[in-house]
C-alpha cells in the first residue's frame, strides 16, 4: 500500500452562503497533491462555487480552506501571492481578442515574473508546444476553433508553472473529439508535470476515464467521494440518476436542487 500524498487542497466544515442561501454546507474534502480530481454534479449545485472558495473569490461563512497547507488569505496582497500557485482555465477561455495566441500566453509572465523578454518568448513557445499549438502562436483568438481556443487558454493557465490547475467546465461548447483531446491533454500535463488538477464538469463520459478521484456535489454537499470505478458501481439512487441522465429521481431540475436557507 502506497503512502498517502500530501494535500493540495483541504476543506474542513466549509459553509458557503450566497444571497442569504447556503449553497454548500459541512463540506469536508481533501485533494491529494499530484492527483486529477473530477468535481461532478448537476448544473447549479455549487461546483463552480467550490472553485471560488479555493481561489479566495468567495470567503466561507464558516470552516476553513487550505491550499498547500496554508489557509486561503483574505488580504489582497496575500491572495495575489497565493494565486501565483494557481492556474485557472475558465469556461469562456478569457482570451483577449486583440492579442495573438502567443501574446495571450505571455500575459501572466509579464505581470508576475521577472523573466527577460527572451526567456518569456522561450517559455511561451514551450507552453504552446505542450498543448499542440506551436503553429498557432501568431493567430488571433477569432481564427481559432473552439478546441484550439481552449488549448490556448490552457497554455496561458500553465504559463507560470503553477502546481495546481483549476478547470471550470473545460468541455463546454466542444464537440466529442475536441473534448477528448482536452481531457487527454489535461491528464498528460497532470502526469508529466506532477500537476494537481481539479476539473469541474457535468460531462461524465469524457471526464471519468482520466481521473484518479471523483467528487459528486449534489443537494448542497458531497454525495460521493472516491475512485471512478466505485462511482460507476454505486447503487445509490441519486448517483445512478446523475450518471444515467434520468429525468426522474432524487435530483430535481436546475433551480430545484436543495439549497438550504441560511440559519
Amino acid at each position: 500500500m502506497t503512502a498517502p500524498h500530501a494535500a493540495a487542497v483541504c476543506m474542513s466544515s466549509v459553509r458557503i452562503v450566497r444571497s442569504g442561501r447556503t449553497i454548500l454546507h459541512n463540506l469536508d474534502l481533501t485533494i491529494p497533491q499530484g492527483s486529477m480530481t473530477a468535481v461532478l454534479g448537476p448544473s447549479g449545485t455549487g461546483k463552480s462555487t467550490l472553485l471560488a472558495a479555493i481561489t479566495g473569490e468567495l470567503v466561507p461563512a464558516s470552516g476553513r480552506v487550505d491550499v498547500f497547507g496554508q489557509t486561503v488569505p483574505t488580504s489582497t496582497r496575500g491572495l495575489l501571492e497565493m494565486r501565483k500557485k494557481l492556474g485557472v482555465l475558465l469556461q469562456g477561455n478569457g482570451l483577449l481578442t486583440d492579442l495573438t495566441v502567443a501574446e495571450n500566453v505571455a500575459l501572466p509572465l509579464h505581470a508576475h515574473s521577472k523573466l527577460s523578454a527572451a526567456d518569456i518568448q522561450a517559455r511561451v513557445q514551450a507552453k504552446l508546444a505542450a498543448v499542440g499549438l506551436s503553429d498557432a502562436a501568431d493567430l488571433y483568438p477569432r481564427q481559432l476553433s473552439g478546441g484550439m481556443a481552449r488549448r490556448a487558454a490552457l497554455a496561458r493557465a500553465i504559463a507560470l508553472d503553477p502546481p495546481l490547475l483549476l478547470c471550470d467546465e473545460p468541455l463546454t461548447g466542444l464537440d466529442p473529439i475536441a473534448s477528448g483531446v482536452i481531457m487527454r491533454l489535461l491528464r498528460e500535463l497532470n502526469q508529466s508535470l506532477g500537476l494537481t488538477c481539479i476539473v469541474v464538469s457535468h460531462h461524465v463520459r469524457e471526464t471519468l476515464p482520466v481521473c484518479d478521484q471523483v467528487v459528486v456535489i449534489a443537494q448542497g454537499g458531497i454525495a460521493f467521494e472516491g475512485a471512478p470505478t466505485q462511482l460507476e458501481a454505486s447503487e445509490d439512487p441519486l448517483l445512478r440518476q446523475f450518471l444515467r441522465g434520468e429525468p426522474d429521481g432524487p435530483l430535481g431540475f436546475e433551480g430545484q436542487h436543495a439549497a438550504r436557507s441560511a440559519a
